[in-house]
């Protein structure tokens, strides 16, 4: 079935993984758009080739990446974009551990002009999450605005703790679920500002490049953005696999093949 997904709510819904998907064609809503967050799984091939036609088809000023820190975004010039060899080692992308360079670089290729920003956080700030509230490690002021500085509804918290427990194979101590919580909600936050600099900053169309988690329209940085800046309008794609679409949700969900991952649960064994 070919058609557009429905907008799922907080609870069960929220989680609960939709059959519904539209075509990868750029629907028109996207083109006026302010800013359109297309998920993906970070190691699909066909979810980055979508992100990249998506790319080329709406030529955004700004591209935001959940891939890159502020700090590596800094690095990129004209001059280096242009290869994708020379990309990856300025970026030192391998000894990031994200999956093969060459299923991004096409993202940035189809935007050879597009001002290039990093919404990863720094391990350190990662780490600073043992220790300390989200609203000392983000700052205050940022923490308010993204909604940090408040504590999530109750069912919303058990829904995301669920999710991680999932996520990881049930192999993490229940102690550890809700600084997990706190890590996913630190990044949100980190991509809606990134994507609201970038918009301030050029004006244009901002595309966000991030995983489907935190490209949800009903939690993820599409919602804190909304949030903090109500007049903006948002797109979120979500990218499914062999029929199984990604949980939470979107104003579109699109269908994908399958990447053989094995058990990924060997991993915590």
């Amino acid at each position: 079935m070919r058609t557009t997904a429905v907008m799922m709510s907080f609870g069960a819904a929220a989680i609960a993984a939709s059959s519904v998907f539209a075509d990868s064609a750029v629907p028109p809503p996207a083109f006026s758009a302010d800013v359109v967050f297309l998920g993906e799984q970070h190691d699909n091939p066909a979810h980055h080739r979508v992100q990249a036609e998506w790319t080329a088809e709406i030529s955004p000023a700004a591209l935001v990446f959940e891939m890159l820190t502020p700090e590596q975004a800094a690095r990129i010039t004209p001059e280096n974009r242009r290869s994708q060899s020379d990309l990856a080692v300025v970026l030192e992308w391998e000894a990031a551990g994200w999956p093969d360079f060459a299923m991004y670089f096409p993202i940035f290729a189809a935007a050879e002009t597009a001002a290039i920003y990093g919404a990863g956080v720094p391990r350190d700030q990662v780490r600073g999450l043992m220790g300390q509230h989200l609203t000392a490690v983000f700052g205050a002021e940022d923490a308010a605005r993204f909604g940090l500085d408040q504590p999530l509804p109750e069912d919303e918290q058990q829904a995301r703790e669920a999710l991680q427990a999932d996520a990881h194979c049930d192999a993490l101590p229940e102690e550890m679920l809700p600084l997990m919580v706190s890590v996913q909600r630190l990044r949100d936050a980190a991509l809606a500002r990134a994507a609201l600099e970038a918009r301030s900053e050029t004006g244009g169309t901002v595309v966000v490049i991030t995983g489907n988690g935190h490209a949800r329209s009903d939690w993820g940085a599409p919602a804190l953005l909304q949030a903090a800046a109500p007049d903006l309008v948002v797109f979120a794609l979500g990218q499914g696999e062999a029929g199984q679409a990604p949980a939470g949700g979107f104003d579109t969900v699109v269908d994908g093949e399958s990447v053989d991952r094995g058990n990924p649960c060997d991993a915590f064994n």
